[in-house]
């Protein structure tokens, strides 16, 4: 946390430990989507999600998330050979950093996409407005989804586009957010990309960023579910030693029963986010299905739990002094990546046919 501090009060660019990155480069930790003929462990999402559900614990500053899983994952099960060998040393080695921009407004919905990518003879020129980039101010790669055909709500006619962060045309504004994470609304005007920079099949694009963002949903719920492990820690230590008119408040059965109860959503997100890792790491069909299911859990059990902190907890945690009120803002922000429990909650019941 005193890294995590530093790094909002200097009002730092990156909002992440440059020497701190290094040390999980050098951990290998960039690399563990990544395959070994890359330089990479080759570990699986089981590998990165035990990872990333100690760094919620802490709310580790750190690029990890949006390069050694979403950029990793991308590139190792989509790019082009001359892709992989050419963006996938650098992602394991910490050269370069990567950020996926999806996302066109405050609401989750990647076949609303209308950004344009259209073809000008060899090339394609990128023009609209990509928002909350997570890492999208200090990436040195972007992976952007956008409309080759078709229109609006259709998942046909959408590509994947590798940008080069400094390309001409790119105007990226840094976003100031509650939970103090590196997000970026990102502008394109006539941006050049290449045949070799599409990632993917052309107009294939939707099937394959919806499994990228069912990846990175999976590893986002496992860091979520750190927070809560993390606010429901703090919250039994504070009940065992807070008194009120000389008596334990954690002697109070009604604190008991909600402490209970936290306990118990904390146990069933576990055994969520355990399943759904599973499933991408055994190439489930049930993936989408496990993956909504796990975030929709994962935000609520945050939400509940970041909540009852506080209330429990009274003035002292919301003081900035104090760290918890970190995690309640931690998790208002992180409820909404890649989708929120409602959208998931839809999306969850219409894969079951309801």
């Amino acid at each position: 946390m005193t890294h995590f501090r530093a790094l909002r009060d200097n009002k730092d660019k990156n909002l992440w430990d440059k020497d701190i990155w290094q040390e999980m480069v050098n951990l290998g930790w960039s690399g563990i989507l990544v395959p070994e003929e890359f330089g990479g462990s080759n570990f699986g999402v089981a590998g990165i999600s035990v990872i990333l559900q100690e760094c919620g614990k802490t709310l580790t500053p750190s690029p990890l998330f949006s390069t050694g899983v979403l950029g990793a994952y991308a590139i190792s099960n989509f790019g082009t050979q001359e892709q992989k060998e050419k963006y996938l040393p650098k992602i394991v080695s910490g050269e370069i950093t990567t950020a996926l921009a999806v996302d066109e407004s405050s609401h989750h919905d990647p076949l609303k996409t209308s950004f344009e990518a259209k073809k000008n003879n060899e090339e394609y020129l990128l023009n609209g407005k990509k928002t909350f980039v997570i890492d999208g101010a200090s990436a040195d790669i972007l992976i952007v989804l956008a409309r080759t055909s078709g229109n609006s709500g259709e998942l046909a006619g959408l590509t994947l586009f590798i940008v080069d962060a400094n390309a001409d045309g790119l105007n990226i504004i840094k976003l100031d957010m509650a939970d103090s994470r590196n997000y970026a609304n990102i502008e394109f005007n006539d941006v050049k990309c290449s045949n070799q920079e599409i990632l993917g099949t052309i107009e294939t694009g939707g099937e394959t960023v919806e499994r990228i963002l069912d990846i990175g949903r999976i590893a986002m719920s496992a860091e979520m579910l750190g927070n809560a492990e993390s606010a429901f820690e703090t919250t039994i230590e504070y009940l065992k030693q807070r008194k009120q008119f000389g008596v334990l408040i954690g002697t109070f059965q009604a604190l008991q029963h909600r402490a209970a109860e936290m306990f118990c959503e904390i146990e069933l997100t576990k055994s969520a986010v355990m399943a759904a890792v599973q499933g991408a790491d055994e190439n489930s069909n049930e993936l989408q299905r496990l993956s909504s299911l796990a975030k929709t859990i994962a935000g609520e059990t945050l939400h509940l739990v970041s909540n009852e902190a506080i209330q429990m907890h009274g003035g002292i945690g919301v003081t900035d002094e104090y760290d918890l009120g970190f995690f309640i803002k931690r998790s208002r922000v992180a409820e909404q990546i890649f989708g929120s429990s409602t959208y998931h909650t839809e999306r969850y019941a219409n894969l079951s046919g309801f």
